[in-house]
Order: structure tokens, then C-alpha cells, then sequence
């Protein structure tokens, strides 16, 4: 994720993060369970586009971090959990990029990391869905 210039956004998330909570844990059960973690954005060659995606598809690549530009048309049966980074600007968009979980009848989970100013967003995305977005339990795997 380093050397994809992710480095920005994961120092963000980490800052964000209460000081006691250990995050280690994460790191080893994704190490112990061989998760390899790829990602892509819109600036990247098609071609390259699509081989992360072959590669995501087969299960080569656990983790898939990416950009808006893959919100729509992300098809895969695996994926369970889809994380937001940050909250869309576009309510229409929300719903697409946590669409990505629990496809074909399966179970899925949408965790957003939510700042103080975007409250509001994520307030008008209940009213506009009619629904209630519920902060996350201290046990996560409960969810999954």
C-alpha cells in the first residue's frame, strides 16, 4: 500500500484510531492467513486495471483497495466487506460502493470511517436510504 501512494491515507486511518486500541492483531491474522493486499486507481493503464482484477477474482489478491472508479462493476462473489475510507460526496454513490459486499444472496458488511464533519453526510445518506447506520461493535467479527 506504501509504494502505491497509499501512505498519506494510511497514516489518516491511523491517527484516527483511539490509542488503545491494538491493531497488531490485524496485521498477524492478515500475515497467518496469507491476505495479499493489491490496489488500483483510475490513473493506472487499463491493462493493469484488469490484471488486478484477474488476480482479485481468483482469490490471488485477498485485499482490493481502490478508488471511486471501480464503485460500479465490481462483480465478486468472495467479497464480504467493503471499508470507506471516507464518505462520498454522492449518495447514489454509497449505495454502489457498499453494494460491492454480500452479492448473490451472500452476507456483507460496510464499515465508514466517519470524521466529525461528516456527520451530516452520513445523516442525509440515512434519511435518503431510510435507514440507520450503526457504529461499529468493539467486536467486529461479530459482523462477519
Amino acid at each position: 500500500m506504501l509504494s502505491r501512494g497509499f501512505k498519506d491515507q494510511i497514516y489518516d486511518v491511523y491517527r484516527y484510531l483511539p490509542p488503545e486500541l491494538q491493531v497488531d492483531w490485524l496485521t498477524e491474522k492478515m500475515r497467518s492467513n496469507n491476505f495479499t493486499v493489491s490496489s488500483m486507481h483510475g490513473d493506472m493503464p487499463q491493462k493493469e486495471r484488469d490484471e488486478i482484477m484477474s488476480q482479485f477474482r481468483s482469490g490471488e489478491t485477498r485485499v482490493l483497495i481502490t478508488t471511486d472508479v471501480w464503485a460500479r462493476g465490481i462483480d465478486v462473489q468472495q467479497v464480504s466487506l467493503v471499508i470507506n475510507y471516507d464518505l462520498p460526496n454522492n449518495r447514489e454513490l454509497y449505495i454502489h460502493r457498499i453494494g460491492r459486499s454480500g452479492r448473490f444472496g451472500r452476507k456483507g458488511v460496510a464499515i465508514n470511517f466517519v470524521r466529525s464533519d461528516d456527520i451530516k453526510i452520513l445523516r442525509d445518506i440515512e434519511q435518503y436510504y431510510s435507514t440507520q447506520i450503526d457504529e461499529m461493535p468493539m467486536n467486529v467479527a461479530d459482523l462477519i
